[in-house]
């Protein structure tokens, strides 16, 4: 079973292909270029360095979201054409739990992944992770930082921040004590959780077909919420 991966949720873009339980090959970028400059061209090299057809692909799979709208729409709208074109399902699976993949293999850890959602919000689910396994412990949700140190104060156990919102949080709530930052190689978003991921959605049957992967936003783009904020407030809804 192979499986080609990719993540363009942040400001770091990756490709991976993992076949049956070993990652075959990873790449990972994070130098300021747009994921439309940078995603198709790695996904390329990938097939190319380990010399892989795209008609040796099992699966696709993506990182749907949650995070930045744009990178949400290129990483899905690249995957949506590509199953169509091959005719191959796919999995769109959540960029948090994708990032707790990153951990497995450690001893058990609460795992805080959390992405930066402006406005003083994260992008934020729990899960445990131990040496084989993630479980998650809450749904994907756009919460405060605020509410989210209450949370993790109340609770009283130790997490491991992960991802782009990480040096936020740990900014934000080093007073509570129990935060701490997951190591840099494996704070970030990377494809490889998504591969992970994805085959555990394979193994369970819950894949899709080209038109029926859709992103996971979990909030209105800013355009669409000061829009009805206007609306709510009696003003000019165009």
């Amino acid at each position: 079973m192979k499986i080609l991966a990719i993540d363009s949720t942040a400001v770091s873009a990756s490709c991976a292909l993992m076949e049956e339980e070993k990652l075959t090959a990873e790449f990972y970028m994070n130098c300021g270029l747009t994921h439309s400059e940078t995603l198709m061209p790695m996904i390329n090299d990938v097939l190319r360095y380990t010399g892989t057809k795209a008609q040796d692909l099992d699966y696709l799979a993506v990182a749907a979201g949650p995070g930045s709208f744009t990178g949400v729409r290129i990483g899905v709208a690249a995957v949506k054409g590509m199953a169509l074109a091959l005719d191959l399902p796919c999995v769109g699976v959540s960029t948090l739990e994708a990032m707790a993949w990153n951990l497995v293999g450690r001893e058990r850890t609460t795992v805080c992944a959390v992405m930066d959602a402006r406005c003083k919000q994260v992008y934020q689910a729990f899960f445990e992770v131990d040496e084989t396994s993630v479980t998650r412990q809450c749904e994907d949700r756009a919460i405060s930082i605020e509410q989210l140190g209450q949370e993790i104060a109340k609770a009283g156990r130790p997490v491991m921040l992960v991802g782009d919102g990480a040096q936020l949080c740990i900014k934000e709530l080093k007073d509570t004590g129990l935060v701490q930052l997951a190591p840099l190689a494996i704070r970030y978003q990377r494809a490889s959780g998504v591969a992970q991921a994805a085959m555990e959605s394979i193994r369970l049957g819950q894949t899709l077909d080209g038109d029926g992967l859709r992103p996971i936003y979990l909030r209105l783009p800013q355009a669409e919420r000061e829009r009805k904020k206007r609306i709510q407030s009696g003003g000019d809804p165009v």
